[in-house]
């Protein structure tokens, strides 16, 4: 069942059962939503924005116009997207930069994704971190701007940047 706090303002229908929006959001008329969501308190989602299912929007987290997240992503507190790069008081581009963040990806808090990059499949970003360049699957970056600091198992294990965990088992990055 989905499930819409009454102090939200949610003028799309296309959202997916058993996704929760809780108080004080704002979902534009075309966004699409999947199954399953957990879109936070007080988060903002433009018209042109295609959200998968499975998908968690923590607390303050704006989606503007251009940007698609696939399933399972993870969306940190306050996380922001830009969409115009080079943005202008009431000048509006033909079409806003596309922005993709990849299946299982997860963006830390306060972080801000600059327009037009790729966030790749289970790649992790932490917090506080600006990306101005496409991050490949399996990576994590972090800092600003946003550098390869190792990498990630679809489980979620950290590796460091020569594929091994804290307690030094090595594992083979071809096959993350």
């Amino acid at each position: 069942m989905t499930k819409i706090h009454p102090t939200s303002d949610v003028q799309s229908s296309n959202i997916g059962e058993g996704t929760c929006v809780w108080q004080y959001s704002v979902i534009l008329q075309g966004a699409i939503i999947g199954s399953n969501c957990n879109i936070n308190f007080n988060v903002f989602i433009e018209n042109d924005v295609i959200i998968g299912n499975n998908v968690t929007i923590k607390s303050g987290v704006q989606i503007w116009d251009g940007v698609t997240i696939e399933d399972d992503a993870f969306l940190g507190p306050n996380v922001t997207f830009t969409n115009d790069l080079v943005p202008r008081s009431k000048q509006y581009p033909e079409s806003f930069e596309r922005t993709v963040v990849k299946k299982g990806a997860s963006i830390g808090a306060n972080s801000t994704i600059v327009a037009g990059n790729t966030i790749g499949q289970y790649a992790f970003l932490g917090a506080g971190s600006v990306v101005t360049k496409s991050i490949p699957d399996f990576h994590v970056y972090y800092g600003n701007p946003a550098k390869h600091r190792g990498y990630i198992t679809r489980e979620g294990v950290l590796l460091d940047m020569h594929g091994k965990d804290k307690k030094g088992k090595q594992f083979d990055l071809e096959k993350l």
